[in-house]
């Protein structure tokens, strides 16, 4: 099994790369959410990688963070979700937006993304349910809370009447380790000067 990847980058060509480690050439591919994030040609790097292995093919896929190839491996256990269509979820939504997505049971959001209809929407959002709590993915990225905090801030203002778009922006804004009930006043400030 091959876990991680130092090298140099050598192509960009979405949704592939190339990158050379120590002389040998790796072809993998990465969702857009990698792929925007990369250095530029030449410069080193490193991945997270997961090998998939077929019958007519040994496919190798990075992502530069640990999470994201949780939430991949996550996917792939899904029935029906291949290689192909992981990547698509994790180009079309961030990590932090899929928790959210799947906390709030938004299949439109799912069904955004190309390749994902709505029978498969509503399995993704079955089988994914309290799995990112458990591997830490959807967790704490870019100042936002962690997840099952942010999960009981997110339910208090739905229940308070806002909507899911002005929820998951309030929770982006409070420091990573805010606790429920001063999460909440936190957020209803932020909301009502918006």
């Amino acid at each position: 099994m091959i876990g991680r990847l130092t090298g140099i980058l050598l192509e960009k060509n979405p949704p592939q790369i190339l990158l050379d480690v120590q002389g040998v050439a790796y072809e993998l591919d990465v969702p857009m959410s990698t792929f925007y994030n990369l250095p530029v040609l030449n410069e080193k790097v490193v991945l997270h990688t997961q090998l998939v292995v077929r019958e007519d093919a040994h496919l190798l896929y990075g992502f530069l963070s640990s999470e994201e190839r949780t939430a991949f491996r996550q996917l792939l256990k899904i029935s029906g979700v291949g290689p192909k269509l992981a990547l698509s979820v994790l180009s079309g939504l961030s990590l932090d937006d899929l928790a959210m997505a799947v906390a709030n049971k938004e299949a439109g959001r799912l069904n955004k993304i190309p390749g994902v209809g709505k029978k498969t929407a509503e399995r993704l959002l079955l089988e994914l349910q309290g799995k990112f709590e458990a591997t830490g993915a959807g967790g704490s990225q870019q100042g936002a809370p962690v997840l099952s905090t942010g999960n009981d801030i997110v339910n208090a203002l739905l229940a308070l009447g806002y909507n899911s778009k002005e929820a998951d922006w309030a929770i982006r804004q409070l420091p990573k380790d805010t606790d429920v009930s001063d999460g909440i006043r936190q957020a209803l400030k932020l909301l009502s000067k918006s």
